[in-house]
């Protein structure tokens, strides 16, 4: 059984940036990637927090990204076929939207980085997520449309209430 959530980060964060592209050159690409991992890694390991859990998912699939897709009014393109793009298959819908919610969030980004922070996912190296948590002007610019509360309000709003639960947010009693 594959324990790795690595297939589910990489196709995830990669949609992100597709359908949130950086703005800029070389630097920002690389600046907007590594946030958009970080910030789909925190999801990942708050949708899956146990071995056993990314195992299963190894084994059901993540169910792709068509409802995304279909969200942010990507699904018309031609390159969005799963046929002629297989990593597609891979992407989480959950993952995203939960992404998606860090991104926008800083009080939420803090909160789900101090909960996976015990997890297993942890146990063997120290994460720092200072790219997600304290993103500088530099950062900010280049991913500014990964950034938008308003451009990944659809996607953040999938799955938010499921977010706030998981992560006991007085936001989700109000709600």
């Amino acid at each position: 059984m594959q324990a790795d959530l690595s297939p589910v980060i990489a196709a995830t964060a990669h949609w992100l940036n597709r359908a949130y592209p950086p703005s800029g050159g070389a630097l920002a690409a690389a600046l907007c990637e590594v946030q958009a991992r970080q910030a789909v890694t925190v999801a990942a390991w708050l949708r899956y927090p146990t071995a056993m859990d990314a195992a299963l998912l190894g084994m059901a699939g993540p169910g792709g990204s068509a409802r995304l897709d279909w969200v942010t009014g990507a699904d018309a393109a031609g390159d969005r076929d799963t046929e002629h793009h297989p990593w597609r298959t891979w992407v989480d819908e959950v993952v995203a939207s939960w992404a998606a919610c860090l991104l926008t969030d800083p009080e939420l980004a803090e909160l789900a980085v101090t909960e996976v922070a015990g997890g297993e996912h942890t146990t063997a190296t120290p994460a720092a997520f200072r790219r997600l948590l304290t993103p500088d002007a530099t950062d900010r610019r280049a991913a500014a449309l990964l950034r938008h509360p308003d451009l990944l309000a659809p996607v953040a709003g999938l799955h938010r209430d499921q977010l706030l639960d998981r992560l006991g947010s007085d936001e989700a009693l109000v709600a």
